[in-house]
């Protein structure tokens, strides 16, 4: 059944629906009882009883407040705690805001507090994971918050442990503020953006030849530097990001997050040379984003304006679009 609470729910405002409910429930029947009247107030919520109603409302408004990063752990690798300094999450009822240096993410979630341990189910709304999911396991006590989560488009994880590859993050949080933060909304659903064409991508038209320049561009590739609409990413997090191509299929991937998922076409009569992306997942899934690249020595650099936009006339690390550049690993 699904749930239908408001974003923040209330316990005693739900406690005051069913007190209204029983006054309407004893004109027609004069044995009706309490228990008759908050049960049908927690079945219109979407929950089987009253004491599931409680305990899930009472644990959101347990979570609740200002979350600092303790610890990170992606696939088995500790993050260092230096590179978590300025990343922090808030949380108001069921919306959520999670800020770091990578990006600032807007979404809503929703809980299982009967499960063991429960779950959390996680939107992202506003953000570079918009319209994604990620799906995982929390364990609340006091002002001690654990989360194991499956990254975007991974499994649930069953307990709080990561390895290489499983596509798994432990973050453990600590309290800072138990104070309803403010603004944090849950984002605004965005529109998928228009074709960068005007009109449908015919998706067959990036099923293009293997030239020696997109071999060139096969392999994993490590940040040197990153800028999204001219803010750069602090350099303590480029460690943490990775370009992975094969054929002219590439992902760009930052603290397990994948960024850019997107076919390939590079055009090398232009200068520079004119790069299409095919994106094949998060908001823009199914739309071209336009941009250029060059060759700096063994370096390469690409500026990709968002989906919709005009490809690029130069590189400007400063205007909008996403500038980055990459070192090819051995």
């Amino acid at each position: 059944m699904a749930k239908k609470l408001p974003a923040r729910p209330n316990l005693e405002h739900l406690r005051g629906q069913a007190k209204t409910r029983l006054t309407a429930l004893r004109k027609r029947n004069a044995r009706a009882r309490l228990a008759d009247a908050q049960l049908a107030v927690a079945r219109e919520c979407g929950f089987s009883s009253w004491p599931a109603l409680t305990r899930h409302v009472e644990q959101l408004r347990a979570l609740e407040g200002e979350w600092r990063f303790a610890s990170l752990e992606i696939e088995g690798s500790p993050v260092p705690s230096g590179a978590l300094a300025h990343s922090r999450i808030l949380i108001d009822g069921d919306r959520f805001r999670s800020e770091s240096p990578e990006g600032t993410f807007d979404g809503v979630f929703t809980i299982d507090v009967e499960a063991t341990p429960p779950h959390i189910d996680i939107e992202f709304v506003d953000g570079p994971e918009s319209g994604n999911w990620s799906y995982g396991v929390y364990e609340l006590k006091g002002d001690t918050l654990t989360f194991c989560l499956g990254l975007v488009g991974s499994s649930r994880p069953g307990s709080f442990a990561t390895s290489p590859g499983s596509g798994h993050a432990l973050e453990r949080l600590r309290r800072t503020s138990a104070a309803r933060p403010e603004g944090v909304t849950g984002g605004t659903p965005q529109p998928a953006p228009p074709a960068a064409t005007g009109g449908p991508v015919d998706p067959s038209t990036f099923d293009v030849p293997m030239t020696p320049l997109l071999r060139r561009l096969e392999g994993q590739w490590s940040a040197v530097e990153l800028a999204m609409d001219g803010q750069p990413m602090p350099a303590e997090w480029l460690s943490y990001g990775s370009r992975t191509a094969t054929g002219n299929e590439m992902k760009v991937v930052f603290g397990g997050q994948t960024m850019v998922h997107a076919k390939v076409r590079v055009d090398e009569g232009k200068t520079p040379l004119a790069v299409d992306y095919l994106n094949l997942s998060g908001r823009g899934k199914g739309r071209v984003s336009l941009g250029i690249m060059e060759w700096i020595g063994d370096e390469v650099r690409f500026l990709m304006a968002p989906p919709g936009e005009p490809r690029p006339s130069g590189f400007d690390a400063t205007g909008k679009g996403t500038f980055s550049r990459w070192r090819k690993q051995p």
